[in-house]
């Protein structure tokens, strides 16, 4: 072991042990850490290895004072689509949803070997957007990944406006240059009524998510279409709000009105959830009776019983090319917004 390295083992790591063990000048160092690019790409290769040997940790407050970054990512939950009593309620809603949680896994998967953190922000009130813009532009993170269940939330053309980094999870209700990650959400409502017609369900309804969500009508055009090409020109739908009590009473209300349905497809696995609930209550066995397909593939999916045939949104992946669209965007504020748009499959369980 060099003297250098032995010293830098022996107490917390220095820019200058990092500088002698790698044999070039602190100035080059810093520039490595903080990426500034006129480097040659073997000393930055062989000033990484140092900085593994001797275990430095860059000072964080210092090294944004250089490239004048916060070093930290926020990942921003906005909105909640429809009706609710009350900001606590809007809260929890947001937190405990499946989708939010797998998202935020996503985030944290895409920072973690890029030394960033994701910085949680909760939107839910006119109060707290104006907190998120402000802590935004004052430097309080890079960039903002952003995700809105509110079909008129504000915040995605406030933040274009302010020229902030941001990107959202989903296609915006309306066209605004902001780069954002979605799933084919008909192709995935097809899968759907392409196998409750393989089962030779006849009398097949829906449980829509909200009408102003494009993901939710996108799955209810796609679903109606699909049906439409198997010789069922008209499926009723009840209109849910993605919860499972919003599941339960559109459930119940299709039940009232077509006693005879045999098929269910639900806007997401949480309504799903609910319309099996309702339907063991009536009596009803799944699949024999009524075969139910939910939509996302979450931890919602597992939990039911029986376990829910569902279509897979793979969010994780989702939210890591949005963090990827996101960082790009930090280094190149001035480059095109972009869209991804990923395939969804369906995963075949016991429901349908």
């Amino acid at each position: 072991m060099s003297d250098a390295l032995r010293t830098a083992v022996s107490r917390p790591a220095t820019l200058e042990d990092v500088a002698r063990v790698a044999g070039v000048s602190r100035s080059t160092v810093s520039r490595v850490i903080n990426g500034i690019r006129n480097v040659d790409l073997e000393i930055q290769e062989t000033v990484r290895q140092a900085i593994a040997a001797t275990g430095y940790v860059p000072n964080s407050a210092a090294r944004s004072l250089v490239t004048r970054r916060a070093g930290s990512i926020a990942l921003v939950l906005s909105g909640v689509a429809g009706e609710v009593e009350d900001e606590d309620t809007a809260r929890n809603r947001v937190l405990t949803d499946p989708f939010f949680g797998r998202a935020l896994s996503g985030v944290v998967g895409a920072l973690r070997p890029r030394g960033l953190h994701p910085l949680l922000m909760v939107a839910d009130t006119a109060e707290a957007r104006d907190q998120v813009v402000g802590h935004l532009k004052q430097g309080g993170a890079d960039g903002a990944v952003l995700v809105s269940t509110d079909p008129e939330d504000p915040l995605p053309s406030r933040l274009v406006e302010v020229g902030m980094p941001v990107v959202l999870f989903a296609r915006p209700v309306r066209p605004i240059p902001i780069s954002y990650v979605d799933l084919a959400h008909r192709d995935g409502a097809r899968l759907a009524a392409d196998h409750l017609a393989a089962r030779g369900c006849r009398q097949v309804a829906m449980i829509g998510g909200p009408a102003g969500v494009p993901a939710a009508q996108d799955r209810l055009t796609g679903f109606r279409e699909a049906m439409a090409r198997h010789g069922f020109p008209y499926v009723p739908c009840v209109e849910g709000d993605f919860t499972q009590r919003g599941g339960e009473l559109a459930m119940e209300r299709l039940l009232a009105e077509n006693p005879g349905l045999d098929g269910v497809f639900a806007g997401n696995d949480l309504m799903a959830q609910g319309a099996m609930f309702v339907l063991h209550e009536h009596g009803r066995r799944i699949p024999d009776d009524v075969a139910v397909i939910g939509f996302d593939d979450s931890s919602a999916a597992l939990a039911s019983r029986p376990r829910l045939t569902t279509v897979r949104q793979p969010v994780e992946e989702m939210a890591a090319e949005l963090t990827r669209l996101l960082l790009a965007r930090v280094e190149n504020p001035a480059g095109p917004v972009t869209s991804v748009i990923f395939e969804p499959n369906l995963v075949v369980r016991q429901s349908a």
